[in-house]
């Protein structure tokens, strides 16, 4: 099983990218986030053209994810359970492919909004390890993948790309993210390559990709019969090369 996660930024600006992008890959499942559209705006026809059903929670021009599948799903949760908000942007799906329960994330950036955009953030990482503590109670085998917007040690960011004060480094963001593994949670990139320079994502400014100016901030967590089934974690770099690509580059995994 293949499985990949995607903050495409935009998908009508990248759409075409997606579909020759999944023509190539054929994952599974994709899970893409920052989609920056409303659910009818999603061009849902084009990648049921090519085999893939979409399941969307979409808002007018911010955040939005949606999960595509070549085999029919079954969707849980259209936000995260726990978060204060009743109706909280649009950052979280969740869906079952038989046995299997995948979360696709699009967590806050905690940079914008003062204190209470950091703490956004906080609280989205709370509920996120308290739905994922009750997953593992409950004995589920889940994913929980996308754009976690935390560097979770230094060797997951280049040397100056970001100032210590900044939310994805943060100490908090960092305990937050260690909080998951410590449940048992696998880092299925770090599981595979634990020394390895990878990065997933590189801003359009003052030439970052040019300097690999990266940071690693899309991440795959495993609950632990998951992770046995653990083959392989890439990251798709090339693609951040193309033509007017996202800042970020789909992570993808294969399970047996």
């Amino acid at each position: 099983m293949k499985i990949a996660t995607w903050n495409v930024n935009s998908i009508r600006q990248r759409q075409n990218l997606v579909l020759d992008w999944l023509k190539r890959n054929e994952p599974d499942l994709l899970l893409l986030q920052e989609i920056k559209c409303e659910a009818h705006q999603f061009p849902t026809e084009a990648f049921e053209a090519i085999g893939y059903t979409t399941h969307v929670v979409g808002q007018k021009s911010y955040n939005g994810v949606a999960t595509l599948s070549r085999t029919p799903v079954e969707v849980l949760a259209r936000k995260l359970p726990g978060l204060s908000e009743e109706e909280p942007p649009a950052r979280f799906i969740e869906i079952r492919n038989g046995s299997l329960t995948v979360g696709n994330l699009y967590l806050p950036n905690g940079n914008s909004g003062g204190p209470a955009g950091f703490a956004r953030k906080m609280e989205f990482f709370d509920a996120l390890a308290r739905h994922a503590e009750a997953m593992l109670a409950e004995g589920t085998d889940f994913i929980l993948a996308g754009d976690y917007n935390v560097c979770p040690t230094d060797k997951d960011l280049a040397t100056g790309a970001l100032p210590p004060t900044d939310a994805l480094v943060h100490p908090e963001s960092r305990a937050a993210f260690r909080r998951l593994l410590w449940l048992g949670l696998t880092d299925a990139v770090r599981a595979l390559h634990p020394q390895e320079t990878i990065y997933t994502f590189w801003d359009y400014q003052a030439g970052a990709f040019r300097r690999d100016m990266g940071l690693r901030i899309d991440h795959m967590l495993l609950s632990p019969r998951i992770a046995e089934r653990l083959l392989t974690a890439e990251v798709d770099r090339d693609e951040r090369g193309m033509e007017q690509p996202s800042d970020h580059v789909p992570v993808v995994i294969t399970l047996s």
